[in-house]
């Protein structure tokens, strides 16, 4: 090697990869400890009654999931899951007998958050039936909410850059038709009624805009 060469760069060598350590399993998941389980989902998330009892029975699940990998018989988990389940739904009721879960106030909140989203009212139904509103609470939720279908098609158009929102309307007849009903379809696939999209494809830009914003600010 001569004077003005540069020894040869070593590489580092790299870390060997840790392994991926599974949590132990734990004690078994009691009436207590998912009653505090319940406690910390709640202080971070709004929940149904039956969304709840969702949550703890998979906690439920994991802990099974775990012992059983450790080596813990089936026979002896079978008993400590199938109790684990019902102290979940135990626990789920006294959540909504003490009032931090509330069926109602969450269809009612939900509803309002999808609406000003651009959510359609079929939608919002669809939507609360999966976190388990029960179908009486969800309808009487729905047509005593105060929202607008009109507006919220608009917010929809306006995520899409369509209808009074798009910034290059087509000048062609023929195009404009197509623009129409591309945006109609786009609506109908959102669940809005076509009376409900014709009304907020028929807004002027100007009005569009200011409806929104009206909306946003009630």
């Amino acid at each position: 090697m001569s004077e003005t060469e540069s020894p040869p760069r070593r590489r580092k060598a790299r870390p060997p990869k840790r392994e991926r350590r599974i949590p132990a399993a734990g004690p078994a998941p009691t009436e207590a400890l998912l009653h505090e389980a319940a406690l910390n989902h709640l202080a971070r998330f709004a929940a149904t009654e039956a969304g709840l009892v969702r949550v703890l029975q998979r906690r439920v699940a994991r802990w099974a999931q775990r012992a059983e990998r450790e080596g813990q018989a089936a026979d002896v988990l079978a008993p400590l899951v199938a109790a684990g389940r019902a102290a979940a739904e135990v626990v789920a009721k006294r959540m909504v007998g003490a009032g931090a879960v509330d069926d109602a106030a969450f269809a009612a909140a939900r509803t309002r958050r999808l609406s000003r989203a651009g959510r359609s009212r079929r939608a919002i139904a669809a939507h609360l039936q999966t976190k388990g509103v029960r179908s009486p609470v969800a309808q009487e939720t729905l047509e005593a909410a105060e929202t607008d279908e009109v507006a919220a098609a608009l917010t929809a158009l306006r995520r899409r850059r369509a209808g009074p929102f798009d910034p290059n309307p087509p000048e062609d007849p023929d195009a404009r038709r197509t623009a129409r009903l591309k945006a109609m379809g786009a609506l109908a696939r959102a669940g809005f009624p076509r009376d409900v999209a014709e009304a907020a494809l028929d807004v002027a830009p100007e009005e569009a805009e200011a409806r929104l914003i009206a909306v946003r600010r009630g």
